[in-house]
C-alpha cells in the first residue's frame, strides 16, 4: 500500500525579481539585479535558428553560430580570441531549429572588454575565409564522427519522418555534404537576417544596474537590423508516419530506439497536466512506469524515458531507449501497454501527487545560479510568458487534479499509432 504524499508546499515559486528595461532605441530586456557576487550573464535569442537554413544549405545556421567569435570588427579570430580568454570572458553561439541562441559571462569588473567583444561579434563577424575552412573542418569532422553514432542516426531519422517536406526534418547541423558546400560570403548574408531585432528576446542577470543595461543594450543590438518576425501557424504541424516502424540496419549489439506520438503546445491548455502526466509515464529517472516496468522489473535496458518537446510549430511527445537487439521488440511492446494502460485505467492519486510534489519541489533548483537563472527566464521569454508566471507556475501544477490527468492521458494516448525508429539490428520488431 502506498504511503500518503505529503502536502505540497512552496506553491509561490521562485523570488525572483525581474524588471523590463527598455533601451532608447527600442531594445528591451529582462534584468534581475544582483549584486552580491562580481558577475554578469547575460543570454539571448534571435527568433529563427536551423529552420531558417536554406534547402540546399542545412548547417548554415550552426557554422554561423561557431564563426562570430572567430574574429569580429578590426580583431581576427585570434585576437578576438586572445581578449576573451585574457579577460575570462565566456562567450557562445548555438543554433537551435527554432532560436540562434548566445550567452555572455563575465566578471562585472571586465564588463566593458566583455559588451565590446559582444557587440562586435553580433554586429561585425568577419567571415574571414581562414577562420571559415578551420571552423567548417572542424563541424565536418564532427558529422562524420557522428555518421555511424546510433542516437544521431536515429534521432535524424525521426525528425525526417516526422516532419517530411518542412525544414524540421532536415538536421539542425547539416551533414558532411552540406556543409562542405558552405562559404563565407553566403553565410555572411544569412547571418544579416539571423541577427535581428524582430522576435529577439534578452535576460541579463548580476552586477549591473537598469540605468547602465540600458545604455548596453543599444550598443550591443541597437544597430542591428529591424528584420521581420515570424508568424506562428495557425495548426500545429501533424506528426506524420503514425503507425509505422523504420529501422535502419546497423551491425551494433543493441538497437537504439526512438518513439513518437502527438504532443502538446507550450501554450495548450493541457500542457501543464501534461507535463504530470508525462513526469508519471517516462519522466522521472527513479519512478516513472516506463523505468520500473522495462528496468527493474525486466532489465530490459539501463534506461528509458519520455518527455513533452513542444517546437514553434508542432508538438511530440518523444521517448527511447536502448537495449539487446534480442529485446528491442519486447521493449517496445512493455511502453506500449503502459501508455494504453495510462489511456484505458489513468494513473492513481498517489502518481499524481508524487509527481506534482517533485515537479514543485525541484523547481527552485533551476535559479541557483546566475546563469541558470538566465536560461531559465530566456526559455520563459521564448515561449511566450511574461515574468509573472514564475508566481503562477507552480500554482497551476498544484490545482492538476487525477481527473485532469486521466482526461489528458485519454488525449494524448488514446490513440495507439506511435512512429518508432530503430537503429541496430533488432528482432521481429514491428
Amino acid at each position: 500500500m502506498n504511503a500518503p504524499v505529503p502536502a505540497v508546499t512552496g506553491l509561490a515559486g521562485p523570488s525572483v525579481p525581474v524588471q523590463k528595461v527598455r533601451s532608447p532605441a527600442g531594445v528591451e530586456a529582462w534584468l534581475v539585479e544582483e549584486h552580491s557576487l562580481p558577475l554578469i550573464a547575460v543570454d539571448f535569442a534571435f527568433d529563427g535558428g536551423a529552420t531558417r537554413d536554406p534547402d540546399n544549405a542545412a548547417g548554415s545556421a550552426y557554422l554561423i553560430s561557431g564563426l562570430l567569435d572567430e574574429g569580429a570588427g578590426d580583431l581576427d579570430a585570434e585576437a578576438f580570441q586572445g581578449k576573451l580568454a585574457d579577460h575570462a570572458i565566456s562567450l557562445g553561439f548555438d543554433a537551435r531549429r527554432d532560436d540562434f541562441h548566445g550567452h555572455l559571462q563575465t566578471l562585472s569588473s571586465h564588463r566593458d572588454t566583455a559588451f565590446e567583444l559582444l557587440a562586435l561579434a553580433v554586429n561585425a563577424p568577419r567571415f574571414d575565409a581562414d577562420a571559415v575552412e578551420r571552423v567548417k573542418g572542424q563541424v565536418i569532422s564532427g558529422l562524420q564522427r557522428q555518421a555511424q553514432n546510433p542516437e544521431t542516426l536515429c534521432r535524424n531519422a525521426l525528425y525526417a519522418a516526422a516532419f517530411a517536406g518542412h525544414p524540421y526534418a532536415r538536421p539542425d547541423k547539416g551533414d558532411v555534404d552540406s556543409v562542405s558546400r558552405l562559404e563565407g560570403p553566403a553565410l555572411k548574408a544569412l547571418s544579416h537576417g539571423l541577427l535581428a531585432r524582430a522576435g529577439l528576446k534578452i535576460v541579463v542577470v548580476g552586477d549591473i544596474t537598469a540605468e547602465e543595461l540600458s545604455r548596453r543594450l543599444d550598443q550591443l543590438f541597437g544597430a542591428l537590423p529591424e528584420g521581420l518576425p515570424r508568424a506562428l501557424p495557425g495548426e500545429p504541424l501533424p506528426i506524420q508516419g503514425l503507425g509505422h516502424t523504420h529501422v535502419i540496419d546497423l551491425d551494433v549489439p543493441q538497437t537504439v530506439i526512438r518513439f513518437v506520438g502527438p504532443g502538446l503546445m507550450r501554450h495548450d491548455p493541457d500542457f501543464i497536466t501534461g507535463s504530470v502526466l508525462n513526469h508519471i509515464l517516462g519522466g522521472s529517472a527513479f519512478t516513472s512506469r516506463l523505468f520500473l516496468e522495462v528496468r527493474e522489473k525486466r532489465g530490459l535496458a539501463y534506461g528509458v524515458s519520455s518527455s513533452l518537446l513542444p517546437l514553434r510549430e508542432g508538438a511530440m511527445l518523444v521517448g527511447g531507449t536502448a537495449t539487446k537487439n534480442e529485446r528491442a521488440a519486447e521493449s517496445m511492446t512493455v511502453i506500449r501497454e503502459e501508455m494504453a494502460k495510462l489511456a484505458n485505467e489513468g494513473p492513481s492519486e498517489h502518481e499524481v501527487e508524487e509527481a506534482k510534489r517533485y515537479i514543485i519541489g525541484s523547481y527552485p533548483l533551476r535559479f541557483d545560479t546566475s546563469p541558470k537563472i538566465a536560461s531559465e527566464l530566456l526559455s520563459l521569454a521564448t515561449n511566450g510568458f511574461e515574468p509573472g508566471f514564475l508566481s503562477e507556475r507552480n500554482r497551476l501544477f498544484a490545482a492538476v487534479t487525477l481527473a485532469d490527468v486521466k482526461r489528458v492521458a485519454g488525449r494524448l494516448f488514446g490513440d495507439p499509432r506511435l512512429l518508432v525508429q530503430a537503429v541496430g539490428r533488432p528482432v521481429d520488431l514491428v
